[in-house]
């Protein structure tokens, strides 16, 4: 992708607004609690929260951060998915873009966790069940073991399942929360 972004403001050095800056923080602190690293969560925040494309360099003044950490931080990002680089015409730097549309971003990260945490459990748990040594386990470990590997299975298949649907929908189904229970009855 290339973008013509010559004579843009986002071409210089930024400063966040209070309220920019308050969100890119809170979201590399939450990364923090998901396992993310703190400035990986601050770069893909900023990248969403700016709607525009920056360069390296940009992304390293703008959060005070060393150039290594953001260039090993966007490597990783594109590795999710969750960034991608593009070109500018006249700035022979790559310059990195997220998608801005929310749903998007949640679905990729569900993707990605989904492969990443929960499948390799599911065959975790399927080759303990399957191996020699789970025969000589006493019942109540054979019976925890199969129902945590059904339980995860099922989330598993539930969140493919969800994560088909248009985002419309999706939005919808949530938004029913705990009334869901009218339909099921």
């Amino acid at each position: 992708m290339v973008i013509n972004l010559k004579n843009s403001v986002y071409l210089s050095i930024m400063k966040l607004n209070p309220v920019t800056e308050k969100f890119v923080l809170h979201w590399g602190e939450m990364g923090s609690q998901w396992g993310i690293n703190r400035t990986m969560s601050q770069i893909h925040a900023l990248l969403f929260i700016i709607g525009k494309p920056l360069n390296a360099e940009q992304i390293t003044e703008t959060l005070g951060v060393a150039r290594s950490n953001v260039s090993n931080s966007l490597k990783e990002l594109q590795h999710w998915g969750l960034v991608q680089k593009v070109s500018i015409l006249g700035d022979r730097r790559d310059h990195f873009t997220t998608n801005t549309d929310v749903w998007e971003l949640a679905r990729i990260i569900v993707i990605e966790r989904q492969k990443r945490e929960l499948e390799p459990t599911v065959q975790f748990l399927q080759a303990l069940i399957d191996s020699p040594e789970f025969e000589h386990e006493n019942s109540d470990v054979k019976a925890r073991l199969r129902e945590t590997q059904a339980f995860v299975e099922t989330v598993t298949t539930w969140s493919s399942e969800m994560l088909r649907l248009p985002s419309s929908v999706l939005k919808k189904i949530l938004k029913l929360g705990s009334s869901i229970k009218k339909v099921l009855r």
